[in-house]
């Protein structure tokens, strides 16, 4: 059974960057698609990026897009989500999921739907 782990996760000032890397054991990143998801405190979970099987398409969530990158290191297999000039409201822990991507008028959408894999979470705190 595929497992992942989340980290990279910390306290960095705004406007500054982190970049948080997903890794998998029992299996290969490779044979699925990835989601990053996050979850504030009191709030509900958000999708922040998806990237499907064949990296062909990668979307973002609007409250990201420009500021955070998804990217795999084949040869390390993983899946990094940098993300730069954070924001406060980037607070949050941050999962990524592996399964089948969700798409829709041929774009992924980052939604939970068809993940079947998820890691524990790293938190990032955005703060000054």
């Amino acid at each position: 059974q595929l497992q992942l782990v989340e980290s990279g996760g910390g306290l960095v000032q705004p406007g500054g960057s982190l970049r948080l890397s997903c890794a998998a054991s029992g299996g290969t990143l490779d044979d699925y698609a990835v989601n990053w998801f996050r979850q504030a405190p009191g709030k509900e979970r958000e999708g922040v990026s998806c990237f499907t099987r064949n990296r062909d398409i990668i979307n973002y969530a609007d409250s990201v897009k420009g500021r955070f990158t998804v990217s795999k290191d084949n040869a390390k297999d993983l899946v990094y989500l940098q993300m730069n000039n954070l924001k406060p409201e980037d607070t949050a822990a941050y999962y990524c999921a592996a399964g089948s991507s969700f798409i829709v008028q041929g774009m992924c959408r980052p939604h939970p739907y068809g993940m079947d894999y998820w890691g524990k979470g790293t938190l990032v705190t955005v703060s000054s």
